[in-house]
């Protein structure tokens, strides 16, 4: 197991900025801090933090992730298997566990802003799979990219032509 951070605290994690500005839908604007990892049983844990109404990529989880609440909102849009958008709302405090293969949704800060922790394990060593704004061409990033991209100094799961 490598720990990145031995401690919680969220004035002196090292956080990577994601903003991109060419996004056709809400504005992908968040935070996120790798604490630790374990290659070998597939194990990553991480801190997102959104800037006010800030969103992430569309995407899904593919790893079982566990989540919880620090500071903030979490606000989600999962799309459902029938085509209708479920809302949920989590508040500092909420915690959530979801099973592998989580349905596709988009997720923000409130106004406030929000800051969760992720522990994920990724049995088959996936952690994300993204969409474009059409919901096409998706992408997946593998628990080895994502601490490669840490490690390179680069931001995890981009990919500039799915924004194009």
């Amino acid at each position: 197991m490598t720990a990145i951070s031995g401690r919680y605290d969220l004035q002196s994690v090292e956080w990577r900025h994601v903003f991109d500005p060419g996004s056709p839908g809400p504005r992908v604007e968040f935070e996120y801090s790798l604490l630790g990892f374990d290659l070998p049983s597939q194990r990553l844990d991480m801190l997102l933090r959104f800037a006010k109404h800030g969103h992430c990529r569309r995407h899904r989880h593919i790893a079982s992730t566990m989540t919880l609440v620090l500071e903030g909102e979490q606000h989600l849009a999962e799309l459902q298997p029938d085509g209708t958008s479920k809302s949920i709302v989590r508040k500092k405090g909420d915690y959530a566990l979801a099973s592998v293969d989580a349905l596709v949704h988009d997720e923000w800060g409130g106004d406030d802003g929000g800051t969760v922790i992720y522990s994920m394990h990724a049995p088959d060593g996936i952690l994300f799979e993204y969409y474009d704004e059409n919901m096409e061409n998706p992408w997946t990033l593998s628990i080895e990219e994502f601490v490669d991209s840490w490690t390179n100094g680069t931001i995890y799961g981009w990919r500039p032509e799915a924004a194009e």
